[in-house]
């Protein structure tokens, strides 16, 4: 501890020299991240660290979601919807300016091109930005946008209208994602002149309440305040991000005036960080899971008898109370209880290792088998430690004869190689972005996510997905939830995933730092962060 305490105060001390003699305490808030960003664009990445980094302190979208999970105005200020509920045109703000940067200078505010070059790059396989960066944008491909939009198109300066394939229930929510960041056409117009196309999403500029300083990586992020952001300008003059892998070492930060917030603190860290005098601590439910997905590719996997055993083997009370002390309640569903789409009527898959063994048997694994656990290198949201939950499901499976060989990497190599469906089974989770439960089914487990990498579990089911479509295509909420019932019954009786918990989202920051109320949906934001 003392190690890290001494490393944190260096840090600490370079980062505020680097910014300058002029530097105050009270001008900026540090903020203990756990991960260095895959990119600054979080359109083509779902990590929570790139969304972190990103969506929240330097972009904008059209339309934003607030706590109730309400759909509300963002750059966009007012919409209208056909009666065919297959058309949406959206007024632009006007006066939105862009980040003034070191590295460029708009010479315009936001119009309507800006809103069509954010989503024609994603959509459009012909336009000269679709293919920097690698040519994937898992969320909205997984959702399957690129197959639903029909065009986006200009009538004026400040209009811009989607026409889409079919009606679509939860296009707007889609569009308050935080995948749905809206970028500069003029940045892009210039790098394209100078070949440096790669830089719209490693120098990024936005709308946003921040702008994008400077960058190490697995050392810091600095951001200054935009001073024309449209709407109430940031209190913060800067921003850093200090990139911190470890817990302890956060928590070592928090406790010494290091950082003013940090990531992640984990749940064994409750009770120490209550008892502080000088640390607050934000609670909220959270509309997220943490689940053991299985390649189902992968025999003996292919099997949902196997699975099922695997699920009968796991103590998850104990999982509960050994890696969420407190702070999280069992899952039965991908859905958590709080969504208006969950169905309370599935049955629960208890704690069972005989009928593990029975199923095994069926399977003609009695002697059991070998497989590999990946588990991710570091905590998130869902699950507070991985590594931790990964052991002890490991001690569970040899009880019924199932060997597990824990496998992890760098947070970026983990992910890329889970895209690429190299595990067996994987420690996993996903925080929904907007209330709309399609946000939780679509990106984890239908067949369009497959082809994208998001379906962890290489599962794709026809009727599943036949559900889900009809969901999306009644705009009756009685309906859809008739639809979502039957799909969580699907994925009950399938398991491609077993849900293991949903947890509470908490937020530790000294005091003095107000503005940090937590939302229950997307990123971290600072916009309204202070220290007093």
């Amino acid at each position: 501890m003392l190690g890290f305490i001494a490393l944190a105060i260096i840090t600490l001390t370079w980062l505020l020299r680097d910014y300058g003699q002029n530097t105050r305490p009270h001008q900026g808030i540090i903020y203990c991240s756990e991960g260095s960003p895959e990119t600054f664009n979080p359109q083509i990445g779902t990590s929570s660290t790139t969304i972190d980094a990103s969506t929240h302190q330097l972009y904008d979208r059209l339309v934003d979601v607030d706590n109730q999970g309400n759909i509300t105005p963002g750059l966009a200020f007012k919409w209208s919807i056909s009666r065919d509920q297959k058309s949406y045109r959206f007024k632009l703000r006007q006066g939105v300016n862009f980040h003034h940067t070191d590295f460029f200078r708009p010479t315009r505010t936001l119009n309507s091109e800006d809103v069509a070059f954010s989503f024609s790059r994603i959509l459009d396989k012909e336009h000269p930005y679709h293919h920097v960066g690698g040519g994937q944008y898992p969320y909205f491909q997984s959702v399957g946008l690129d197959n639903l939009v029909m065009s986006v198109t200009t009538p004026d300066p400040f209009t811009v209208q989607f026409d889409l394939l079919r009606p679509d229930a939860s296009f707007l929510t889609t569009l308050a994602t935080d995948f749905a960041v809206i970028l500069s056409a003029e940045y892009g117009e210039w790098l394209e002149k100078r070949r440096q196309q790669s830089y719209i999403d490693s120098r990024p500029i936005g709308t946003g309440p921040f702008s994008f300083a400077t960058y190490r990586k697995d050392s810091y992020i600095k951001y200054r305040r935009h001073p024309a952001y449209w709407g109430p300008p940031a209190k913060l003059e800067r921003l850093v991000f200090d990139i911190t892998p470890a817990p302890s070492a956060r928590l070592a930060k928090l406790i010494t005036g290091e950082c003013d917030v940090i990531a992640l603190p984990s749940a064994s860290e409750m009770t120490l960080l209550r008892k502080s005098e000088q640390i607050k601590l934000n609670l909220q439910t959270g509309l997220n899971v943490g689940y053991l997905a299985f390649n189902t590719q992968h025999p003996p996997f292919d099997d949902a008898r196997v699975r099922r055993a695997i699920a009968h083997a796991i103590d998850r009370e104990r999982l509960l109370a050994a890696v969420y002390f407190g702070t999280a309640t069992l899952a039965n569903s991908v859905l958590p209880p709080v969504s208006w789409a969950y169905n309370d009527a599935l049955p629960v898959l208890d704690y069972d290792p005989e009928t593990a063994r029975e199923l095994l048997q069926e399977a003609g694994l009695e002697q059991g088998f070998s497989f590999e656990l990946w588990a991710p290198p570091v905590p998130r949201v869902y699950n507070p430690s991985p590594l931790k939950m990964a052991q002890l499901i490991k001690a569970d499976l040899k009880k019924v004869g199932v060997t597990a060989e824990i496998v992890s990497y760098d947070w970026q190599t983990f992910r890329r190689h889970l895209q690429a469906g190299r595990h067996d089974a994987t420690l996993l989770g996903w925080m929904a972005d907007t209330a709309d439960p399609d946000n939780f089914f679509r990106p984890l487990l239908t067949c369009q996510a497959l082809s994208y990498g998001t379906n962890r579990a290489q599962w794709c089911d026809f009727e599943f997905d036949r559900l889900l479509n009809s969901a999306l295509e009644t705009p009756s909420r009685i309906q859809r939830k008739a639809y979502y019932s039957d799909a969580q019954k699907i994925i009950s009786e399938q398991l491609p995933i077993f849900p293991i918990a949903h947890a509470l989202r908490f937020q530790a920051y000294r005091k003095g730092i107000t503005g940090m109320d937590l939302n229950p949906y997307g990123g971290i934001r600072f916009a309204d962060a202070e220290r007093n």
